[in-house]
């Protein structure tokens, strides 16, 4: 049996016996706790990597039970959350307490075991609001893998719709290599400038090479050698520029523009772009050759609209970022956040940032509310559009919005919600299983 150790919280005895025979089996030591107090008597006395803890305990609250713990100031193994019936807002609140993941049940037991796995051989590091990326699954996904991609000089590829945080993402790799920040971090938009001085910026020139060269002038190949070269919208190149970029990925030297000699660089590069390379490839506005040796890793960061979770926490950060910078505090009402989550946001964290801060410039109170954060009449929910339905498909739909409203009534506990419908425990998971609950 492996080193790791799992505790589990768990009340419903189907369940909890589940998950502790299929951890025996993938070889974690198990022990399992059906009440509050002594899954807290156990954390606080002997060691575990992960903890996997049920929302809805008998004798206290999952969340409660982990502010207990944190309140104590000791050093707490990863927590897993678990429920019956999720929320937005409550994955969000445990997330930014500290938690590593939440899941909802029926559990996705692979998902469970790779994620777990995961956190048990991670190495612990500390991880403060500054540096997180987000707290969805997808971002703090993206963020476990970060230290494994720092210890390679690896290039990376950052993918993503414009305003995602592809650059923030490269910072916090950069802080991964470096970081007592010792070394450059040079930073160039390749969509900003022309080709020819794209590649008088990244290789550098010589006195008299052209027009107005009056010296000598070093490039961003050579200020960020020893360091990191960050290379934004990589996809804007011209073909002519793709070619001598790759020269000097391959051969680790550029040469000057109006220069012969070679210039040895040793560089870490990092390369984001929001178009896909790929599909650019098969077109041929891409070179294929260039294309394989950037992408040797690549980090995809989904559009906000797909990682809700992050919302209400970005917001957070940027109104706590005016705060300090102002006398004048700000904060959202219940209805602003519903009206930023019910939001797509086209311009992803980018437009959000702008959405805030021009809220904050023109509110004259503290409280921000959804007229002014979109200028007018607040964002309905996302609908999908009305198609004719089977008279099944029509049943079922009912037969999902009554069993969601049963969980919701009894706090997503599974055996009270059963005992509401009539129906036994076995015969609500199948449902539930089988409406996509």
């Amino acid at each position: 049996m492996s080193n790791y150790r799992i505790c589990l919280i768990e009340d419903d005895l189907i369940m909890g016996e589940a998950l502790s025979d299929r951890f025996q089996l993938e070889d974690f030591h198990c022990d399992w706790f059906k009440t509050g107090a002594e899954a807290i008597k156990a954390l606080t006395s002997q060691p575990y990597h992960v903890v996997i803890c049920d929302i809805q305990l008998p004798d206290i609250n999952g969340e409660t039970l982990f502010k207990q713990l944190k309140s104590t100031e000791a050093v707490l193994p990863h927590f897993i959350f678990t429920t019956g019936y999720g929320t937005i807002d409550r994955a969000v609140r445990l997330l930014k307490l500290g938690a590593q993941d939440y899941l909802t049940k029926p559990l996705d037991i692979h998902a469970l075991l790779a994620s777990i796995q995961a956190l048990c051989s991670r190495s612990t590091c500390t991880v403060t609001r500054e540096t997180m990326l987000g707290v969805s699954s997808a971002m703090r996904n993206i963020e476990a893998l970060l230290p494994r991609i720092a210890k390679t000089p690896t290039s990376v590829l950052i993918t993503g719709e414009s305003g995602v945080g592809k650059e923030r993402l490269a910072h916090a790799l950069r802080n991964l290599y470096d970081p007592e920040l010792k070394h450059p971090f040079i930073t160039v938009n390749c969509g900003a400038l022309t080709e020819s001085l794209l590649e008088a910026e990244l290789f550098g020139y010589t006195k008299g090479a052209f027009t107005g060269a009056i010296r000598d002038k070093r490039g961003l190949f050579e200020l960020a050698s020893g360091g990191t070269l960050f290379l934004d919208e990589v996809g804007e190149m011209s073909p002519a520029m793709q070619v001598k970029l790759l020269r000097a990925i391959q051969e680790r030297q550029i040469v000057r523009v109006g220069a012969e000699t070679p210039i040895q660089v040793d560089i870490k590069l990092i390369c984001a772009t929001h178009q896909d390379l790929k599909q650019m490839v098969e077109i041929g506005k891409f070179r294929e050759d260039l294309y394989y040796r950037i992408h040797v890793i690549h980090l995809s960061i989904p559009p906000l609209r797909e990682r809700k979770e992050d919302i209400p926490w970005l917001a957070e950060n940027l109104l706590a970022e005016w705060n300090t910078q102002h006398d004048d505090p700000r904060t959202l009402s219940l209805a602003a956040e519903q009206a930023l989550l019910n939001y797509p946001w086209p311009g992803n964290v980018r437009e959000l940032k702008h959405c805030l801060e021009r809220a904050c410039i023109l509110s004259q109170q503290r409280e921000l509310s959804p007229e002014l954060l979109f200028d007018g009449l607040p964002p309905l929910p996302t609908e999908q559009p009305h198609s004719e339905e089977s008279l099944s498909e029509y049943i079922q739909a009912c037969e999902r919005k009554y069993i969601g409203n049963c969980l919701r009534n009894h706090n997503g506990h599974i055996s009270e919600t059963a005992n509401s419908l009539g129906i036994s425990r076995k015969n609500l998971w199948e449902k539930m299983k089988k409406l996509g609950i």
